[in-house]
C-alpha cells in the first residue's frame, strides 16, 4: 500500500532486497516477473505508472517507467512463451472503462 517492493527467498522471513516508496509511495496494484527474461519484473500502480525493473542492469532503481495517461488502469498481466527465444513479452492492460489494451515490450527486456 505504501509503493515498497521486498524480494523473498521462499527459505526464508526475510527479504533478500527491499525497495521503498519505489513508486513515490503510490500503492501497487499488480506485479509480475517477465515470462521471458528472469531478472525483469513490472510494477503497476494505483497512477496507472508501470515501473520496469533490469535487476541485472540496475537493482536500486526501475530502469524505465511508463504513464498510461489516457484512463485509470486497474490491472496487469504479462503474455509471453517462456520456451521460446523470440523475445516476446507483451503488457495486457485492463482500464476502468473495462477496455484490454496489449501493449509489447522492447527486446532488451524481454530476450532471454
Amino acid at each position: 500500500s505504501d509503493g515498497s517492493i521486498r524480494l523473498h527467498q521462499m527459505t526464508s522471513e526475510y527479504p533478500l532486497m527491499q525497495w521503498n516508496e519505489s513508486t513515490k509511495g503510490q500503492p501497487i496494484i499488480a506485479l509480475q516477473w517477465a515470462l521471458t527474461r528472469p531478472a525483469v519484473f513490472f510494477a503497476l500502480d494505483a497512477s496507472s505508472n508501470i515501473y520496469i525493473w533490469d535487476l541485472l542492469e540496475n537493482d536500486l532503481l526501475p530502469v524505465a517507467k511508463q504513464t498510461i495517461p489516457s484512463e485509470k488502469v486497474v490491472t496487469m498481466t504479462l503474455l509471453g512463451e517462456p520456451e521460446k527465444a523470440n523475445g516476446l513479452l507483451g503488457i495486457v492492460l485492463a482500464k476502468e472503462s473495462g477496455q484490454i489494451d496489449i501493449q509489447y515490450v522492447k527486446k532488451k527486456w524481454a530476450i532471454p
